[in-house]
């Protein structure tokens, strides 16, 4: 990066934190610490649901994925809307008149402090583990600059968020985030814009689109109804909905992010906001990625993305076997472009047959690409058994790095930053109060002052972060970061969420029942996972409806069914 690149990255970070820890002075209790003393207005929370769920990882895996496997992940989001309008129903009044600190001292209050306790260490582990990719995605692009070992940008990186959030609790985090969106939208804006200035003179957006989609990377819907195909219409409506109401229903880091609205109806407007932004939103990021995809068409990509481990595989003893790989691969890539030439003249003709010929050609010809770069990671392996062979979470970085003008490289990469921060420190905030509110003041001290517990949330803070940066340290072996973090939540939201549908909806269910049904579910959901028999967003709806149903059932077996307490039901 250039000069420029470096002031407008480090400024906006420093510009970024200061503010944050500015706007979060005077928090000087635990509602504070944790909750923002309830002030926060609509588009605030708005802003920070969505920066909290849009991490670094959305941003460089997004393009990524869209570039690897085409536009289909969008319908993941299309539960988003649904699942908003059942929050704002039913869970944000309940958790607003309750007047809890964390989604789970609901469930002691309706069924027992066992399944509140099993609730938040379901939460703690999978928020845990999903947090520490988080860290990991912002210290691919400082690896990726410096050409040095993730490990030590991941522990740069992690000690950052660690140092503001442990400062200035969810006031931090919520007025960093609402800054970092705005800068977002503004960035991503320009990048589209500028990838499409990049193509060639008689590349239009359209010509693009329609190049990238004969070459299967513009499949944004599909109606097949297909347990196993991770991506349609039906696994985002119904997979995607049960997720998104799980997630945002009972998940703290976004929990904690519309329990800081200042009333009912600015959290409820600010969670409709975010359904209705997001996926338009994840439309457009994917949208880069299937440009980026067209571009490097017409331009040669590296053979393989992640410069470190090209470098490394450069510099060792297979050096002249890569060669031969690069010369084939410089010869296919030639062979690849006379076939997308020959697609933009036919597409001019608007000929359907001819259109037909000329996709299978040139179909034919990527395919023969992608051969040639696995023989180059099939080569990384044998030179180094623990290299990283997925690439994909570096595409959309080495576009910006390598073709982007000076200050816009800077800015987007800082955005990838921000995004990274603002996500992470939420996770941590919501880390730090399940562990505080749900086990420390619950289970261990509970008649501390609040001096105390204040105290303990900062340190609370801290430890999470330590463990959310040694997952950091092993996240390289996971394949795509996006697709990790949703598979790894959808063995958790489904039995969390269904524990809470009980506890809304079925009233004569004890604690119990519903404790011994989520743990069979999650039994059951972690043996389905690993046989990988279904997508993997079926498993929330699988987990859901299963905890329904046995806590149901075994309640049915018990000999003398102890009905709610009718108080602590809705």
């Amino acid at each position: 990066m250039s000069i420029i690149d470096w002031a407008v990255l480090i400024l906006t970070l420093v510009v970024i934190v200061a503010y944050g820890i500015y706007k979060s002075r005077g928090a000087q209790n635990i509602q504070g610490y944790l909750l923002g003393n309830q002030s926060l207005p609509w588009y605030h929370v708005c802003l920070s649901v969505m920066a909290t769920q849009a991490s670094a990882i959305t941003f460089l895996s997004a393009p990524g994925l869209a570039y690897s496997s085409g536009m289909s992940f969008v319908q993941f989001y299309f539960g988003v809307p649904l699942a908003m309008i059942v929050l704002c129903i039913t869970f944000v009044p309940i958790f607003h008149r309750l007047k809890v600190y964390t989604a789970y001292e609901y469930l002691e209050q309706r069924f027992d402090l066992k399944t509140r306790a099993l609730t938040a260490f379901l939460f703690l582990v999978q928020r845990g583990l999903s947090t520490g990719i988080t860290i990991y995605a912002p210290s691919i692009i400082l690896s990726t600059i410096l050409n040095i070992n993730t490990t030590y940008t991941t522990l740069f990186i992690g000690s950052l968020v660690v140092f503001y959030t442990v400062y200035g609790g969810t006031k931090a985090v919520s007025y960093t985030q609402m800054l970092q969106m705005s800068i977002i939208f503004c960035g991503l804006f320009a990048a589209g814009v500028m990838v499409v200035h990049l193509l060639p003179a008689d590349i239009g957006f359209m010509k693009a689109i329609s190049i990238a989609g004969k070459m299967g990377r513009a499949n944004a819907i599909d109606f097949t109804f297909d347990l196993n195909n991770q991506y349609t219409v039906w696994t985002g409506l119904l997979g995607g909905f049960f997720l998104q109401l799980s997630y945002f229903g009972t998940d703290q880091s976004q929990v904690g992010r519309y329990l800081s609205g200042a009333s009912v109806s600015q959290s409820r407007l600010g969670l409709l906001m975010n359904g209705l932004v997001k996926i338009p939103m994840q439309f457009l990021i994917l949208l880069i990625g299937v440009l980026v995809f067209t571009f490097y068409q017409y331009n040669k990509p590296p053979i393989f993305f992640n410069s470190f481990e090209l470098n490394k595989l450069e510099n060792s003893k297979y050096s002249p076997e890569l060669d031969r790989i690069k010369a084939d691969y410089d010869k296919a890539f030639k062979e690849k472009q006379i076939e997308v030439n020959k697609m933009n003249v036919v597409l001019d003709q608007a000929d359907q047959l001819l259109i037909d010929q000329q996709r299978k050609a040139l179909q034919q010809a990527d395919e023969n690409e992608k051969q040639i770069r696995q023989q180059a990671t099939d080569l990384m392996v044998k030179n180094d058994e623990h290299a990283n062979t997925k690439d994909n979470n570096y595409i959309f970085l080495s576009f910006v790095t390598q073709y982007l003008p000076q200050g816009l490289i800077g800015l987007l990469i800082a955005i990838i930053f921000l995004a990274s921060m603002g996500s992470t420190a939420s996770a941590l905030n919501s880390l730090a109060s399940t562990t505080v509110i749900d086990i420390y003041k619950r289970l261990i001290k509970k008649d501390a002052s609040d001096h105390e517990y204040l105290q303990a949330s900062r340190l609370a803070t801290v430890f999470w972060g330590v463990i959310c940066i040694v997952m950091a340290l092993y996240a390289s072996k996971i394949g795509n970061l996006l697709e990790a973090v949703n598979i790894l939540g959808s063995y958790v939201y489904g039995t969390i969420l269904g524990v809470f549908l009980v506890a809304f909806y079925v009233r004569h269910v004890n604690g119990k029942a519903v404790f011994f049904a989520a743990l069979a579910t999650e039994a059951v959901i972690v043996i389905i996972g690993k046989l990988d028999l279904v997508a993997y967003l079926w498993l929330n709806v699988i987990g859901c409806l299963l905890v329904v149903l046995l806590s149901v059932i075994i309640q049915s077996l018990m000999k003398k069914p102890e009905i709610a307490n009718e108080k602590n039901s809705i």
